[in-house]
């Protein structure tokens, strides 16, 4: 593909907090610079190819996200517009725009707060071995991608590398105190059953998403990315059939193809062929279409 794919930020002068598997992390004064990038990940290793536009389309879409849910809970951000950064950010705009936010540093959750409103991934591996999820029981015979009677939330870890794991709300509770872990569950139901109900209207289920949450200046907020094809997943609602995986907006396209040639999920990583790219692209800016009413 001709279009430029950038994976890996540059700012001299800035320094580099933080390195994740998809973006790039600045410390600039008592803020944060949030740059998105192009890589993907999948299985927990960065691949050897990088999405076109992927970046710009997760950070367009949070930023969208954070907008509608703005009466539901205040977040991080500060501005998004490169012309309003500090110096010497504004230099770097090549690398910056419409793929960076400027955000409040916030002392963030140990655990990640994920809604659930339909059985797939490891909430049906969890489901086929104990009939529940995260110690939420379900109603026994359901099929896989089956709607649930109602969300659930149910949290997980944060693991520095590999999966993380499903635990149960009273887990989490003795992880970040019981008041916290009420608000936020009941934060993460409000905002996905917001979000789900919109989506659907757009042509989009949102099976599962999660979120981050944490604390700045004593105030509870949402922070990182909002309802992405990274932290989400969606599926096309005109093609919906339970009883076995769904087509998808996200990256469980690559996912597939990496079954597909039976790669062994130990690095290095493979590279994607330009067909898998491509299609990769079109999937995620699909997604923000539909969602948004705007073509990027």
């Amino acid at each position: 593909m001709n279009q430029k794919v950038l994976t890996e930020t540059r700012l001299p002068g800035v320094e580099l907090y933080a390195r994740g598997k998809v973006r790039d992390i600045y410390r600039v004064d008592d803020r944060l610079l949030i740059v998105a990038t192009d890589r993907i990940s999948a299985f927990d290793y960065i691949l050897g190819s990088g999405i076109p536009r992927k970046g710009e389309i997760l950070t367009q879409l949070s930023l969208f996200w954070l907008d509608f849910l703005k009466d539901v809970v205040p977040n991080h951000l500060i501005t998004a517009r490169v012309e309003a950064y500090p110096e010497p950010l504004p230099a770097y705009r090549d690398q910056l725009e419409r793929r960076s936010m400027l955000v409040r540093r916030a002392q963030m959750l140990e655990v990640e707060c994920v809604a659930r409103g339909y059985l797939a991934g490891s909430g049906w591996k969890d489901y086929k071995a104990t009939g529940s999820i995260c110690g939420i029981a379900l109603p026994p015979g359901l099929e896989e991608s089956a709607e649930l009677p109602e969300p659930i939330f149910t949290p997980a870890t944060k693991a520095q590398s590999g999966h993380d794991i499903n635990i149960s709300f009273e887990e989490a509770a003795a992880l970040i105190g019981r008041e916290v872990a009420e608000r936020v569950r009941d934060l993460t139901l409000e905002i996905y059953r917001r979000a789900a109900s919109y989506a659907r209207g757009r042509g989009i289920i949102i099976a599962d998403t999660k979120f981050e949450f944490g604390f700045a200046d004593g105030e509870l907020i949402l922070a990182d990315e909002v309802l992405t094809p990274d932290s989400s997943r969606f599926w096309p609602a005109a093609g919906y059939r339970p009883g076995g995986p769904q087509p998808s907006f996200d990256k469980q396209y690559v996912r597939d193809y990496l079954e597909s040639i039976r790669w062994n999920k130990q690095p290095p990583a493979p590279s994607l062929p330009e067909e898998v790219v491509r299609n990769t692209s079109a999937k995620y800016l699909e997604a923000y279409r539909l969602l948004t009413g705007k073509s990027l």
